[in-house]
This record gives structure tokens, C-alpha cells and sequence, in this order.
């Protein structure tokens, strides 16, 4: 059974939040790390050999299995693969047979596979491709902001981990003045704006998976 566990935290949701919700949904580190894409099904790459034009295409799209077809060496799997690390795939492949120390450069050029579905009390609900490294404010931006009737001290973020979904409650004034970290937002995540929308969401995860619930602090406790 998936397991995923809150600590203690303020009455209004029984979620984490201060430096216990950072312990679960950290900002951003101070390098960026675009680097770090994960790539996966139905993004779209640029794929460059160094002094091989026959070999460098402006896109190259992944299959929904997460696999691209690529000349002389076939098909290679993509999924959950860095940039560098499938140049690095497809160098050693290339290398084997074909060329003398290839220079593989790859670049996400169309991200499909990170999204971030922002809800509850902002202007523009919906789902959002992220690439890169993505903030909650940017988030946030791309729902157009919270609205007038926001809860801005009441901002949830669920995340799905390898043991369970995790959530975190965060103060949007704070962040914006400064005085707490900007969190980072990743693939599959779900912002929820405002405390009431947040724990109904809540509640039909656990409707879903009744398993969940000796493991989760449920919302409407209170």
C-alpha cells in the first residue's frame, strides 16, 4: 500500500506548511536546471550530430510509448531520459558502429509530457505545460492569478511521489513579499487556490482510494 506522511500543522487544513511544507515541496535551488526535463511521450526534439547533417533533424517527435526512431541505430527509448543523458544514449550507439566519437546535442523544443493543473480560486483554471524549472508564482501566472476572493494563505500543492500523493499548504502573500521561498513546481502536480475547492479535492482522493485514508490527514477533520 502507498504510504505518504504529513507532519503537524496548521488547524486549517491539517496540512504542512512553513518550513514543514518546504520539507515536502522545496523551492527551487539556486542553479537553473533545465537541464534536469525528463523527457517523455509526445515531446518533440532537436536532435544535432556535430558535422552530420544527414543525422540532425529540427524535430523529432516521441511516440506516445516514449520512443523515438532514429537512422541507423532504430528505435530508442526516451522515457524519463535527460537531455544529456539520451545525447549521451545515442553517441555510444552512433559510436559503436558508425562513427569516430560523435557530438550528440539534444534539445526539448515542444514539452508534452509536464503539465501542472492549476485550480480553485484563480482567474483561469486549467492545465498548463511547464519545461523546465517552474515556480508556483509562475504557476499561478499562467492561470492569469488568483482571484479577488482568493484564501492567498491557503494555497495547496498535491504532489505524487513513488510511496503516494503529498500536500503542502503554502502562504502566497509571504512568497510574495520575500519573506518565504518561491516553492518549485513540477510535472503532475495540482495547485488548489483556496481552502474550501482544496478539501473536496482531498476528500475524492480518498474516495477513489479508500486505502489512503488510514495513511492521510483527512481535511475535513476540521
Amino acid at each position: 500500500m502507498a504510504t505518504a506522511f504529513f507532519l503537524p500543522s496548521c488547524a486549517s487544513t491539517n496540512l504542512p506548511t512553513g518550513a514543514e511544507a518546504y520539507d515536502i515541496i522545496p523551492a527551487p535551488s539556486s542553479q537553473i536546471r533545465a537541464a534536469d526535463y525528463k523527457i517523455g511521450p509526445l515531446d518533440v526534439l532537436k536532435v544535432t550530430v556535430f558535422q552530420e547533417e544527414d543525422l540532425s533533424f529540427e524535430e523529432v517527435p516521441v511516440d506516445a510509448s516514449g520512443n523515438v526512431l532514429f537512422p541507423l541505430i532504430g528505435q530508442v527509448s526516451v522515457m524519463g531520459k535527460t537531455s544529456t543523458e539520451l545525447a549521451s544514449d545515442i553517441a555510444d550507439r552512433l559510436g559503436r558502429r558508425y562513427l569516430v566519437d560523435p557530438q550528440v546535442s539534444i534539445i526539448v523544443s515542444q514539452s508534452a509530457s509536464q503539465k501542472v493543473t492549476v485550480e480553485g480560486a484563480v482567474e483561469k483554471p486549467g492545465v498548463y505545460p511547464i519545461e523546465g524549472q517552474t515556480t508556483l508564482l509562475q504557476a499561478l501566472a499562467m492561470a492569469q492569478g488568483p482571484t479577488e476572493i482568493a484564501r492567498l494563505n491557503e494555497v495547496i500543492i498535491f504532489r505524487t511521489k513513488d510511496d503516494g500523493v503529498y500536500a503542502a499548504q503554502f502562504d502566497l502573500k509571504a512568497i510574495r513579499r520575500g519573506e518565504q521561498p518561491n516553492p518549485e513546481i513540477t510535472g503532475r502536480d495540482i495547485v488548489v487556490v483556496g481552502s474550501s475547492f482544496a478539501k473536496a479535492l482531498f476528500k475524492d482522493v480518498l474516495q477513489l482510494s479508500p486505502a489512503l485514508a488510514s495513511v492521510f490527514i483527512q481535511l475535513t477533520r476540521n
